[in-house]
């Protein structure tokens, strides 16, 4: 079994985590991607300074990838909090043996991008829309004192 080190050797990995946490950075998301020539090991695909959906335009339907985003939720700029998620990302297309390993390298993947709000596993990029990640972050966060009226 290879330790965390070995899969993700890519030294820009703990660069890009550190700018995506840092909130004098520029940098709001990171992708990663299993590398050419070497199947478990990672390597920085991506970074960027716009949204989730930004990020997901990375996300091909035949790859496996790991995305790490910064979201500010807030109703205005007093209450405004940041919170990161991170995605587990197996598109629809995947080969099965890949998605296979990535039950067991997340949790190494897991050791590096290690402090996040939520988790998403998925293959569907609806479910890394704004508004469903923002939702999926507000319900972690307990409290949610949105205008929004009560159904029940």
């Amino acid at each position: 079994m290879p330790a965390p080190s070995d899969i993700l050797s890519d030294v820009d990995i703990a660069q890009a985590y550190e700018d995506v946490r840092s909130d004098k950075s520029e940098t709001t998301w990171l992708v990663l991607k299993y590398a050419s020539g070497t199947p478990d090991s990672l390597k920085l695909d991506k970074t960027g300074t716009g949204d989730i959906a930004e990020m997901c335009e990375c996300l091909g339907d035949d790859e496996a990838a790991y995305g790490y985003v910064r979201v500010t939720l807030g109703n205005d700029e007093y209450s405004e909090r940041t919170k990161f998620a991170f995605v587990v990302w197996a598109g629809p297309n995947t080969k099965i043996m890949r998605k296979a390993k990535m039950s067991f390298q997340s949790g190494q993947v897991k050791q590096v991008l290690r402090s996040y709000a939520v988790e998403i596993q998925t293959d569907d990029k609806k479910d890394l829309e704004q508004e469903v990640v923002v939702m999926k972050l507000r319900k972690a966060m307990g409290a949610n004192y949105d205008r929004q009226k009560s159904t029940y």
